[in-house]
């Protein structure tokens, strides 16, 4: 939301302000003590400023987006005080208008944390990027913080999507309904909000392929008149024979989602009129917690002896019900004309959840269901193992949210569910991690089986093990589940650890014999230009005897060694060469009163020397001269072990280089803080930055600032200058 659009609501915006508000103030009737409704209605009113900032970019007026969402929110999940309160005061988070520290005071640290969840979600997403792989992986962990936070971006991008439809730029289009279908209704969905999941993949059909959605929904018109003949002939005897029976119950037939009926059509390679499930049934129940089964099976039994039922179109989800909660019974039935309809047995507490979610577990207490920690733990574990670019990352979520699910026992009759396609070795890692390790196959159903044997649907599973069996790499190749992926990736990086650990130690040992010292960036480069793109690999293979430490050492040192020069290991007989013909005034480094010129000399990374620091000289095995400070936090640990090879050094009055000096800043986090440091180094002559990183907590901002300068004087008065900025407490160079 970076640029300004000069026009104000339109009248026909303006009506629908405040129409929703209207809307939106029924919904929360009750909700706010008399104070806070007063603050409340006070932002309402001050939101309208809003009505001048474009959303995107794209001239969406987030008056009208905020006002939607707080109002589809109340509508379709719950009517929740703080989360209206932070869907309203985002937009003045985001425009600066006020800051963390104001809103946890003024309005607890709840809200302020939601307000945090939404920044940081709105610092990856961006819809013009959508596919780059660090942005999305940012919004998603993003997002997996806070399952409130999760709920508000979903019912936010379908408030989006229902204001895009006449919108001028299509590309920008495409890529909001490209998000919302691979990642919003992916997320609903997940979280059993199916009603929003539908109607974001039927807008996303609308905008991306505009002329197969309206071609469906014109056909859908032509035949309404039809279909509702039809259900309506189907449910008459079907509610005498429920009213009979003593069963509370209210009764409707819908037709299925436009998208729904897409993705049939092309699964089945059929036109509309060969879709047999069109439309569905669905019978509400008014019972008690205790009965709910029992009345579910009871109508289900009244509706199979009037109608023949397909068993193969059975699905049981109040006995298992599915991993977000939802639960209900689903038959398919032979109805009047020889047609299949579909017909789903629910209770009303069935029927909230299925409407609105895990968020409705919120009201029911005593309701066994899965955490929506379990499903936080499940996205995160999808991440972790994701391999490959966001293409992919989307196809894994889409796979781990859709696909169907296996349900499989231990021998005692406790059971599991899997994804579809699990294996013997993906039960074993869901007992337990310690199982799934030491593996080597399985009993299914009495029978010996591989790891590899692919689990259906009852399978009683028990696993076999061995102390002797470890994770393989080709593991990966055999299992489907995220927990699974995650657990062998991260016992064959232990395993790494371990064994570099000892090929360490053991090159170590052989370079001390030999009295060689070896300097980490060259013998990086050496390991690179042999193929090895992490030191834990070279190690490993050490540890496993595929290289022999003492011909590796020397052969590094005959390759590293740089030519023409002998190994100096004592300052007692360093001798300086003679390099007469060299302009001594150009040298910056003295040893005493003679010019360093001609020898190979580098400044110690760990301490990073500039100009005016007080320095001295460590001559390493190769005959480099490192320039240390005195004050290097290395310098006694030198001074103890090797006082024979340091030497002394001073600077020779010549202007020096442009070296890096870090400064460690910590302070208030204030809005514009860092823009503020970063401009006083601007405006700075002969000063430059080169890196930059920044970490905020509870109020207090810490970062880390790498800059290039000429001199210690330049280098005190920038620490001078950056002291003085609003909201720094302290700037200390490391």
């Amino acid at each position: 939301m970076s640029e300004i659009n000069k026009d104000k609501l339109t009248l026909t915006e303006k009506r629908e302000y405040f129409t929703i508000a209207h809307k939106l103030g029924k919904e929360l009737k009750g909700k706010f003590r008399e104070d806070e409704a007063k603050k409340f209605k006070h932002f309402a009113r001050k939101n309208l400023t809003l009505s001048n900032l474009a959303h995107d970019d794209k001239n969406i007026s987030e008056a009208l987006l905020t006002l939607n969402t707080a109002h589809l929110f109340a509508e379709a999940v719950e009517p929740d005080k703080n989360i209206m309160l932070a869907i309203g005061l985002y937009p003045f988070l985001k425009e600066g208008l006020t800051d963390i520290l104001s809103i946890r005071r003024e309005w607890g640290e709840d809200i302020a944390g939601l307000l945090t969840g939404l920044e940081s979600v709105d610092r990856f997403s961006n819809k013009n990027n959508v596919v780059n792989q660090d942005n999305f992986r940012g919004l998603l962990l993003a997002l997996a913080d806070d399952i409130r936070v999760i709920i508000i971006m979903i019912v936010r991008n379908l408030a989006l999507m229902r204001m895009i439809n006449n919108h001028p730029d299509d590309n920008w289009v495409r890529d909001v309904a490209f998000e919302a279908n691979y990642l919003y209704a992916q997320l609903a969905h997940r979280l059993g909000l199916y009603k929003i999941k539908s109607e974001l993949e039927d807008l996303s059909l609308k905008y991306t392929n505009r002329e197969i959605y309206t071609q469906i929904a014109k056909k859908l018109n032509a035949t309404k008149r039809e279909r509702d003949a039809y259900i309506k002939a189907f449910i008459d005897p079907v509610k005498e024979k429920l009213e009979v029976a003593g069963i509370t119950f209210d009764i409707k037939g819908r037709t299925k989602s436009i998208s729904s009926i897409w993705n049939k059509m092309k699964k089945q390679k059929v036109d509309l009129p060969g879709i047999y499930d069109l439309f569905a049934i669905r019978v509400i129940i008014d019972t008690p917690l205790e009965k709910e089964k029992s009345d579910c099976w009871l109508a289900y039994s009244i509706l199979a002896d009037m109608y023949t039922a397909n068993p193969a179109r059975m699905r049981d989800w109040i006995t298992i019900p599915k991993s977000n909660g939802y639960e209900s019974l689903h038959a398919t039935v032979m109805g009047p004309d020889s047609k299949w309809v579909e017909v789903q047995f629910r209770t009303k507490r069935m029927d909230l959840v299925a409407e609105k979610g895990l968020a409705a577990h919120w009201r029911y207490k005593g309701v066994k269901g899965d955490s929506s920690d379990q499903w936080m733990n499940n996205i995160r574990d999808i991440l972790e193992t994701a391999e490959s670019g966001p293409m992919q990352l989307m196809k894994d979520m889409k796979k781990d949210v859709y696909g169907k699910e296996v349900f499989a026992f231990t021998p005692k009759g406790d059971l599991f569910r899997l994804p579809a396609g699990a294996t013997v070795l993906d039960f074993a890692f869901l007992i337990h991690s310690n199982v799934g390790a030491h593996c080597t196959g399985g009993v299914v159903n009495g029978q010996h089986r591989k790891i590899t044997y692919k689990i259906s649907n009852g399978d009683t599973v028990e696993i076999l093990t061995s102390t002797t069996q470890s994770p393989k790499k080709d593991w990966l190749n055999i299992v489907v589940s995220s927990k699974a992926r995650n657990k062998i990736k991260q016992t064959l990086n232990e395993e790494t650890i371990r064994k570099a650990d000892l090929g360490k130690e053991l090159f170590n040992r052989r370079a001390k014999n030999r009295k060689v010292e070896i300097e980490e960036s060259v013998f990086m480069k050496y390991l690179a230009k042999n193929g090895y793109k992490h030191a834990n690999d070279f190690f490993a293979d050490m540890a496993d005897g595929k290289i022999d430490p003492g011909k590796f050492l020397s052969t590094y040192l005959d390759e590293t060694r740089p030519k023409n020069e002998s190994t100096r290991v004592s300052a007692e007989g360093f001798q300086l060469q003679d390099n007469s013909h060299s302009e001594e005034s150009e040298e910056i480094i003295k040893i005493g009163d003679k010019s360093i010129n001609g020898l190979s000399y580098k400044y110690a990374k760990c301490c990073n020397p500039i100009y005016g620091d007080e320095v001295f000289g460590f001559i390493s095995s190769d005959g480099t001269v490192k320039i240390h400070r005195k004050d290097c936090p290395n310098a006694n640990n030198i001074r103890e072990r090797y006082p024979y090879r340091i030497i002394n050094a001073t600077w020779s009055g010549v202007d020096g280089d442009m070296l890096p000096a870090t400064l460690k800043i910590t302070g208030k986090d204030d809005i514009g803080i860092v823009a503020n440091i970063t401009s006083v180094i601007s405006k700075e002559n002969g000063v430059n930055l080169r890196n930059i990183s920044v970490d905020s907590n509870d109020g207090t901002f810490q970062g880390v600032l790498v800059v290039a300068v000429k001199d210690i004087k330049k280098l005190n008065g920038l620490v001078k200058k950056i002291t003085t900025v609003k909201g720094v407490k302290q700037v200390q160079r490391v």
